[in-house]
């Protein structure tokens, strides 16, 4: 399936399902959704820092600290981040550590977020279609990074929050 025809679960205000959408028109419309943030770290504390492909549909070639994605129609939080995590990153057997839930918002962009964690050593599987490249990194190397490249803005409040809550 193409991604933006993905059908995509709407939230309301207060995240309460409300329905659902293809993803072109969530994007278009800036209906709120959920989604998953998931930061990988290695043994070392290094985070995975990818860089998005230029045919994603928000913040194209940009880097992320995050893999995951929008909760597909059906699916919960958790099902979501395990889907994404292998997906995007070929990542199957791990345990995930639930941190917090978050609003944010900009310009169309209305998610409702779940942060999530792991520690893995293994090998990882790029999805070519969504990560162009990826490496590990001290979490404060890429908060200096982020000054200097184009980085996902919601990611990057969610590493922030994440290392405050530490």
């Amino acid at each position: 399936m193409n991604p933006k025809d993905e059908i995509v679960l709407i939230v309301d205000k207060d995240n309460k399902v409300t329905g659902s959408a293809p993803r072109h028109q969530m994007r278009a419309s800036g209906l709120p959704h959920r989604a998953t943030y998931i930061l990988v770290f290695n043994s070392l504390g290094e985070l995975f820092v990818q860089k998005r492909t230029m045919t994603k549909d928000i913040y194209p070639g940009y880097y992320d600290v995050a893999a995951g994605g929008v909760v597909l129609a059906g699916e919960c939080y958790d099902e979501s981040a395990k889907r994404e995590l292998a997906e995007e990153l070929g990542i199957k057997e791990t345990d995930l550590t639930s941190h917090f839930t978050f609003f944010y918002q900009e310009d169309k962009n209305r998610v409702w977020g779940r942060v999530y964690s792991c520690i893995y050593d293994g090998e990882l599987i790029l999805q070519a279609e969504e990560v162009e490249s990826g490496y590990f990194m001290s979490p404060l190397e890429v908060l200096a990074l982020s000054k200097k490249e184009p980085f996902t803005r919601d990611g990057i409040y969610v590493l922030k929050r994440y290392l405050e809550l530490q």
